[in-house]
């Protein structure tokens, strides 16, 4: 019987070096099939969530969209200029400035940051480093930051993510443009890419046969 010689697929054999090369974290869209951190980002903001009920706090807490901008811009900064590593930025600014120049009109700005020397960073890895950190404990545990921005950046040696805290009274602003919204932020699990890793070992052996998409998840 002959055999039929075993033809891979040339996606099977892109170097290594090609996959490193790829971007790895730009738009925070929320399509999970292009590498970005929002679930990173919505993870911090979950955990902070859950160490300040731990601590009391009945309030919830909302994603600010102008506090996530003055995230934004001191990790971009932290990238750029790798001897920043806390509130000041490379041109001086403090959070609370950063915030009022993205438009935020709320009360006491507060941030944390980490940084890792790695190419990614997992939510239980960054929360334990805050969680420990007397300062830092503090700052997620007070009650008054009901608003709160998140960002992060990575490159292939290494991670940056910036927290913001804000304060609005209750009941806060409804329209974003004055300082965002307080609906509240449904807890999730912390985000470890499993659903990304499944579906690659999903996806793999049909791209081999020559199958794609692969065949879906059959009813139950």
């Amino acid at each position: 019987m002959r055999r039929r010689p075993l033809v891979l697929s040339a996606l099977a054999v892109v170097p290594v070096s090609a996959v490193l090369c790829t971007p790895l974290a730009y738009a925070d869209n929320g399509n999970t099939l292009i590498p970005n951190n929002k679930r990173l980002n919505d993870s911090v903001v979950s955990n902070v969530y859950t160490v300040q009920h731990q601590a009391g706090c009945t309030n919830d807490i909302a994603v600010n969209p102008q506090l996530q901008e003055a995230a934004a811009r001191q990790a971009r900064d932290m990238m750029a200029n790798r001897n920043l590593d806390g509130d000041i930025g490379s041109d001086g600014s403090t959070p609370q400035a950063r915030a009022a120049d993205a438009g935020y009109r709320g009360g006491p700005v507060a941030q944390t940051v980490a940084i890792n020397p790695a190419i990614a960073i997992s939510g239980v890895e960054l929360i334990n480093q805050w969680y420990y950190d007397p300062v830092i404990k503090q700052i997620m545990s007070n009650c008054a930051n009901n608003q709160m921005g998140v960002w992060s950046e990575n490159s292939l040696d290494r991670t940056v993510v910036v927290a913001v805290y804000g304060q609005l009274p209750e009941p806060p602003h409804r329209d974003g443009k004055e300082g965002g919204t307080n609906n509240g932020f449904d807890p999730s699990p912390d985000y470890d890419g499993s659903d990304e890793i499944e579906h690659f070992f999903t996806w793999f052996p049909w791209i081999l046969r020559g199958v794609n998409p692969p065949p879906a998840y059959p009813a139950n």
